[in-house]
């Protein structure tokens, strides 16, 4: 079963900090630099607004993290936590990514389950299954997701991207090219106050605003920041190729994110390996290596942090 532990506040040495600033500012700045020829130039301004909040967030939390104490989440998936060591901060926005077919759905539903049985409130963002699908699937696994949903544990909300992308777009005309209302990215009843969100996926909403770069940049960073705002727990799930060497739609994503953790399904001869990697979690030392993984029906996922994988990235 999941739980939340206090851990003792960790430092975070002057260098590592200017080293973490100057990382942040080169990619987004690169990311910038390589849109379309004739970008909207108040659309871009407002991109500049939207990296100054993020290196003030970032310098802002830097000062902060030594002098806080600060609270971890268990998974409740016991391999998965022995390489995470202390857990995963509270409040953090972790990509989950991989390949069709990896497990990341399932990772996520089972997150979901766990975080469920140690009664905190989880609501499910999905922009492609059905509710009744995910209950099912859920069901095959030995999770009854309607127990979670009538005792007010659960919620699932189903969204549209292209809707997401009209709305943004509406907003832009109006404001003449910049989001000066507070554009809530999605809408959570009131009555609902989430711990943990699960979001399936950002790969469908990228989707939805192809040809519209810059706007789908602005969007998921204030997407970002709003689940921040919330302070919950985000696992956030994006579609990459089996053996990723990006990890999300435009690489904005996990660099905002505190976590990634990769899901590989590796072809060896006429097979195909399970495996796993915590690739980034910011704020605390985790294992740092591809470990072996399967699927077990009726159960979900079992990770194995003995057994290493190799990897061939090139």
């Amino acid at each position: 079963m999941p739980k939340i532990e206090k851990i003792k506040p960790s430092q975070t040495s002057t260098k590592d900090f200017l080293s973490i600033v100057k990382q942040m500012r080169a990619t987004l700045t690169s990311s910038i630099s390589t849109e379309e020829k004739e970008p909207d130039k108040i659309v871009h301004s407002e991109i500049h607004k939207e990296r100054s909040k993020v290196i003030n967030t970032a310098i802002f939390a830097s000062k902060a993290l030594g002098s806080i104490s600060r609270k971890f989440i268990k998974t409740g998936i016991d391999g998965l936590d022995s390489l995470l060591v202390e857990g995963i901060p509270k409040g953090a926005a972790v990509i989950i990514c991989g390949g069709t077919g990896s497990g990341k759905t399932i990772l996520n539903l089972q997150l979901m389950a766990n975080s469920c049985e140690n009664n905190m409130k989880c609501l499910y963002l999905t922009l492609e299954e059905s509710e009744s699908r995910l209950i099912e699937h859920m069901f095959d696994f030995g999770w009854d997701a309607r127990n979670y949903i009538k005792d007010g544990r659960l919620m699932f909300l189903r969204l549209n991207p292209f809707d997401i992308m009209r709305n943004v777009d509406a907003l832009l005309a109006k404001e003449k090219g910049e989001l000066l209302i507070d554009v809530k990215p999605v809408i959570i009843p009131g009555d609902f106050k989430p711990e943990v969100i699960f979001v399936d996926s950002l790969t469908a909403i990228s989707a939805a605003f192809i040809g519209r770069k810059d706007t789908y940049r602005i969007y998921i960073e204030k997407l970002f920041r709003y689940f921040e705002e919330l302070q919950a727990t985000t696992f956030l799930i994006t579609e990459t190729d089996q053996i990723p060497t990006r990890f999300s739609p435009t690489g904005t994503e996990e660099f905002l994110a505190d976590g990634v953790i990769i899901l590989y399904s590796i072809q060896r001869q006429n097979m195909r390996e399970r495996a796993i990697e915590v690739l980034k979690m910011r704020g605390i030392a985790h294992q740092r290596k591809v470990v072996a993984m399967r699927i077990v029906r009726g159960s979900g996922i079992e990770i194995y942090p003995d057994q290493e994988v190799f990897v061939n990235l090139t």
